[in-house]
């Protein structure tokens, strides 16, 4: 994951470094960072949304008229909590879920008032590895009429594809943005090829809900 996260960075250096040498007033280099709120949205356990963060790097250049296009590479942590009991003391438990990952997006950004508003949407594809828990987590039992173990859900898809809205808001070199992201694939489509629960289909598509402030250079 490590490699895989090193790898699309140093693919976006070259983009981010040309937006800057070219650098004038419509194509400026913004700096991100923020919170996010993940939800996994699926009928095969009862996940909890938590607060997890965004930093990363975006690049916005004149497009055409009215509309600017955004392109920006993040890294994440999504979070999320399911409640457990540990099967030797019946103790309950919530267990955080969290998944490192790396999104790149493309938007289209119409600009409602220059420097000041502008609404978006776009493709964002992102990259990521298992779902982190505690060890000492790994055998306990989801509450939720289920039998499953928080340790067998961690193997998910490495690759979700989400359509992506949003606004930008505040004044040229600093701004604020809101935008939600749903997930079209199913996240948990790897579990089904696990064997673990014969008779179990897992489906599960993510939404997650960003805010970010961002100075632009």
């Amino acid at each position: 994951m490590k490699k895989l996260l090193l790898t699309l960075a140093l693919a976006a250096c070259p983009i981010l470094a040309v937006a800057q040498w070219e650098y004038r007033d419509s194509n400026r280099i913004g700096i991100i960072g923020g919170i996010n709120h993940f939800s996994l949205n699926t009928d095969n356990f009862d996940a909890k949304p938590e607060v997890g963060w965004n930093a990363g790097l975006s690049m916005r250049g004149n497009f055409y008229n009215n509309f600017d296009m955004v392109y920006a590479m993040q890294f994440s942590e999504n979070k999320f909590s399911v409640e457990t009991t540990n099967p030797l003391t019946a103790q309950k438990k919530d267990v955080g879920f969290k998944l490192p990952s790396a999104q790149i997006s493309l938007m289209l950004s119409y600009k409602i008032v220059e420097h000041h508003l502008s609404i978006e949407f776009g493709p964002m594809l992102q990259v990521n590895d298992k779902f982190k828990i505690d060890d000492d987590a790994n055998v306990n039992n989801i509450i939720d009429g289920t039998t499953f173990k928080a340790g067998d859900i961690r193997k998910i898809s490495k690759f979700n594809f989400y359509p992506v809205a949003g606004v930008t808001f505040g004044i040229k070199h600093l701004r604020g943005n809101i935008q939600y992201a749903y997930g079209l694939n199913n996240i948990l489509g790897n579990l089904n090829d696990t064997g673990l629960y014969p008779g179990t289909k897992f489906k599960g598509n993510a939404g997650i809900l960003s805010g970010n402030l961002i100075i632009y250079l």
